[in-house]
């Protein structure tokens, strides 16, 4: 068994602590925002925050989770008000498909957190998540109204 705390929630998985937090997440906690994508931390559909900070939950062990603070995409938002992310991300019609949209939000919130004003070039750096729909330039620009909200 492993405890855990799961946007603001103490929970326990029955899980072996190698196994990925993103299997913990969905399987066993239900929550299927987060999505699996490449399984090697390349695309982002995993991304979560631990203490804030975006990582691949798809490499991730439950063993390094435990005593922080996981915050899914299905926590992100506080007493029914969209974080100013996702709120951008509907008001610049972001999503195609969608199914990247979870871990790209994550991803960026966090960066909105370390830099509230990020440049184009810091958001080439901190954002790595990959949309094989090419929502890119809407991505950029969700981005820097998220900044301005």
């Amino acid at each position: 068994m492993a405890r855990l705390t799961v946007n603001g929630r103490s929970v326990e998985v029955n899980v072996n602590p190698s196994t990925p937090l993103l299997w913990a997440i969905r399987e066993q906690l239900g929550l299927t925002g987060t999505k699996y994508g490449c399984g090697v931390a390349q695309c982002g559909a995993c991304t979560v925050h631990l203490d804030g900070k975006a990582v691949r939950s798809c490499v991730m062990p439950v063993a390094a989770a435990e005593g922080k603070q996981v915050t899914t995409i299905e926590g992100l938002a506080s007493n029914g008000v969209l974080h100013k992310v996702q709120k951008a991300w509907v008001d610049y019609e972001v999503p195609q498909c969608g199914y990247c949209q979870a871990g790209l939000i994550m991803a960026v919130a966090a960066l909105l957190k370390d830099k509230p004003k990020p440049t184009d070039a810091d958001i080439d750096a901190s954002i790595t998540n990959i949309c094989r729909c090419g929502t890119f330039q809407q991505v950029r620009e969700a981005i820097h109204a998220a900044a301005q909200a």
